[in-house]
């Protein structure tokens, strides 16, 4: 019997939310006004929902009286903390489009994308880890210190004209945060009338992609796209008022951004940074002490905390629920979450900065078996189907492109129409460029990055399914598989592993838990033991650099034999 279609479509039953983040605040504010909104630990602050919003309401109306008008950009470039949470909303009730910088920028790509969108201003933290905010800013505008603040003109950032700074003593040029919001203390009525125009289709947010490909991209997001989002992706994570969300995410990513800050604002949840950056021991302080009933984090971050050695001594028996997202989800790894944080109700979702992000996303409701394996089933409103090379939907079962399209799709790269063509067709199609199988049932499982699969002597390798394989032997605590290059075969598999803590492990070791039990063309050619990975800011192992790191090592070329 031939099988049903790939092509999938979410619920539709319950209407799309038809609303800027701005009124999604304000509802907020008038039903739980008085429960704690942020919690930001290293800052030691605590705002309800009430303080929230007028310490919001106060900083978009300063960035008015600053000489910003709807639709200039404004930048974002801090780690996590409650300025860059008042930031986000303010710019939002403002109708400004915040522009999200990675907290790891170096100066070029800095000067590349405050050039690429025009940032009008820049709210800067003063240095996070071993990055200089500041005098980074400096070096690319030396003119900062002679200009008087707001009235920036500088040669190579033409279109930055202000320059405001959370943090660190006070420097020529440069704007303080609060005196931002002090100017926005008698211009409400400017706020006023200019939110009275605001409409939830507006660009409010630009993303920069990764740009490992080439230079990075501004995914270009509306109130509609991430707001909706939000309110679906908490709601299947069963995140409600009342709930205390860990966030160790970065802010500046869609994850921390929309999943964790929006989805607690529109659900009535309190957002708990533990702290700037990630360290698995403040996030688990963070659980006790703020009897945090939710936690969110990528994959190496749940290892992390899983592994630390004080693990034992912390009560996370208030956990209940959470998400794990970001990159593939070892099944391992949710069993562990499972098990030892008693998360019952974590679930696993898909998607890109480009869908919002999420697309799928597992249910408390689904079996277990299928949250460990599987990124669930589509979202509501949304749709997706698997397709061949030549662009034909597929059947249920079988590997292919994953294409999405509904209200999370981008409105597209900023100034950017032509790879805006390549990644969305003509019929509204996302293009992912993830390999993904949708079952009989509608659960959808991403065997791994189109570009990432290994062809070895005419073979189809996926890299997630060795993963998951090794993630199986006792003392593998984390794995990562690439291709590298192979004169006979075109490529060789070859696997790099973290060993658990106090364990040693050998490379026979490893080949022969997999001789027998796994296809002998995906077994690995190249076996590394690491103690660490390269990785994104975000928790996401730069797979591209481990492939470099072996090319070098062996002696290869980089291109490919076949």
């Amino acid at each position: 019997m031939q099988r049903a279609s790939s092509h999938v479509v979410g619920d539709q039953s319950m209407p799309l939310i038809e609303a800027t983040i701005g009124e999604m605040l304000d509802r907020a504010i008038k039903r739980w006004p008085k429960t704690e909104a942020l919690v930001s630990i290293e800052q030691n602050i605590r705002w309800t929902f009430e303080e929230f919003g007028w310490r919001v309401e106060r900083l978009a109306a300063g960035l008015l009286a600053l000489g910003l008008e709807p639709g200039d950009r404004v930048g974002v470039w801090a780690p996590n903390c409650a300025e860059w949470t008042l930031a986000q909303f303010a710019t939002a009730r403002a109708r400004l489009i915040q522009v999200n910088v990675n907290p790891a920028y170096r100066l070029s790509e800095l000067e590349y994308t405050l050039n690429k969108v025009g940032v009008k201003a820049l709210i800067s933290a003063q240095s996070f880890k071993t990055s200089d905010y500041v005098g980074m800013v400096e070096t690319l505008a030396p003119e900062i210190a002679a200009s008087t603040p707001g009235q920036l003109e500088s040669a190579r950032v033409p279109h930055l004209k202000i320059v405001a700074k959370t943090a660190g003593e006070r420097r020529l040029g440069w704007l303080e945060f609060s005196e931002i919001s002090d100017l926005g203390s008698d211009r409400q009525d400017l706020l006023q009338l200019v939110a009275a125009g605001a409409n939830c289709r507006e660009p409010i947010n630009i993303q920069f992609t990764s740009g490992t490909t080439g230079l990075p991209k501004g995914a270009t997001l509306s109130h509609r796209n991430i707001v909706n989002n939000a309110y679906f992706v908490g709601a299947s994570m069963g995140l409600k008022a009342g709930d205390r969300l860990c966030i160790p995410v970065p802010l500046y990513h869609c994850f921390g951004m929309v999943l964790s800050n929006l989805a607690c604002v529109v659900h009535g949840a309190t957002m708990v940074y533990p702290a700037a950056g990630f360290d698995p021991l403040a996030v688990l302080k963070a659980v006790q002490s703020e009897r945090c009933t939710a936690l969110h984090g990528v994959p190496t971050m749940f290892i992390a905390e899983l592994q630390h050695p004080e693990f034992e001594s912390f009560d996370v028996s208030t956990l209940r629920a959470g998400i794990m997202a970001g990159s593939p989800c070892p099944i391992e790894v949710m069993r562990r979450v499972f098990d030892r944080m008693g998360m019952r109700d974590v679930t696993i979702a898909y998607g890109m900065t480009e869908t919002s992000p999420v697309s799928f996303q597992s249910s408390t409701d689904d079996p277990i078996e299928r949250r460990v394996s599987t990124v669930g089933r589509i979202q509501p409103h949304m749709e997706a189907k698997v397709i061949d090379s030549e662009g034909n939907t597929l059947a249920r079962g079988e590997a292919g492109e994953l294409c999405s399209r509904g209200y999370a799709v981008m409105l597209g790269y900023w100034d950017d129409p032509e790879r805006t063509a390549e990644a969305i067709d003509a019929e509204g199609w996302m293009h992912t460029g993830d390999l993904a199988v949708i079952d009989d049932e509608g659960y959808c499982n991403i065997v791994g990055r189109s570009k990432d699969m290994i062809i070895r002597g005419g073979e189809n390798i996926y890299p997630r399914e060795i993963e998951e394989f090794l993630f199986r032997h006792p003392k593998v605590e984390d794995v990562a598989v690439v291709g590298v290059p192979c004169n006979t075969y075109g490529e060789q598999v070859c696997a790099w592993i973290r060993v658990r803590r106090n364990e040693t492990a050998t490379e026979e070791e490893i080949l022969s838990f997999c001789r027998g039990q796994i296809a002998h063309y995906k077994i690995p050619a190249h076996v590394c033991f690491v103690d660490a990975f390269p990785m994104t800011v975000t928790g996401k192992v730069q797979k591209y650099l481990i492939r470099k790191a072996m090319i070098e090592r062996l002696g290869l070329t980089e291109q490919r034999t076949a």
